[in-house]
């Protein structure tokens, strides 16, 4: 049975999964591949990202997935530099997005309705667990484009293990509930930073 607070919680799902699909896609566009642009990714649009069944499961699961942002690492100029950016793009907006979420509650001349306070919430929230479960470095995920980025040539073998067996290690890990007990601390950890930050921001008022 749907709640209430179920609803509040779709808009902050959306804006996230939206954001950080448009975050990849912007970033290899502006590093020169205009692949994004024609696959027609490059719009802010949810139609252009979501899947309806990876919606449904990450709404009622929190784990699902959206369309893949295709890119061509070989038009950038150094690819493995490409790679890494147009993959912590993603997350990166995701966090960018939770801290501006968490400034938006705390200022202080904001009367806000309490539907609209939920909804902002669930902004913040979404954003922050989509930014630290993309960052896993198991594919599919964006960390393992991260680890693959980084790892020097001769290290194939683990990105090559990982592209074996990376999803049913990412099942086992979610299964499991390993990746939430990692998680969540995680992303109290950065919420808490954050409001430090946010209460420096705003100390004058």
């Amino acid at each position: 049975m749907f709640s209430g607070e179920m609803l509040w919680s779709l808009p902050g799902l959306l804006v996230a999964i939206v954001f950080h699909e448009y975050a990849h896609a912007r970033m290899a566009h502006e590093l020169g591949d205009p692949t994004p642009a024609y696959t027609g990714r490059l719009t802010l649009n949810p139609l252009a990202h979501l899947d309806p069944i990876g919606l449904l499961m990450l709404w009622l699961f929190r784990f699902g997935w959206a369309k893949p942002v295709q890119v061509n690492p070989y038009n950038f100029r150094d690819a493995r530099r490409g790679m890494l950016l147009v993959s912590v793009a993603g997350p990166g907006m995701n966090l960018i997005l939770a801290f501006v979420a968490l400034l938006f509650l705390r200022l202080p001349f904001a009367d806000l309705h309490p539907a609209i306070s939920r909804i902002v919430w669930w902004i913040m929230m979404y954003n922050v667990w989509l930014a630290l479960f993309n960052l896993i470095p198991v594919p599919p995920l964006d960390g393992s484009k991260v680890l693959a980025s980084l790892l020097p040539p001769y290290r194939r073998d683990i990105i090559a293990f990982l592209e074996q067996y990376g999803f049913l290690i990412l099942i086992a890990l979610i299964v499991s509930g390993i990746v939430w007990r990692i998680l969540n601390p995680l992303a109290h950890f950065i919420l808490g930073l954050f409001d430090l930050l946010v209460g420096l921001l705003l100390w004058p008022f």
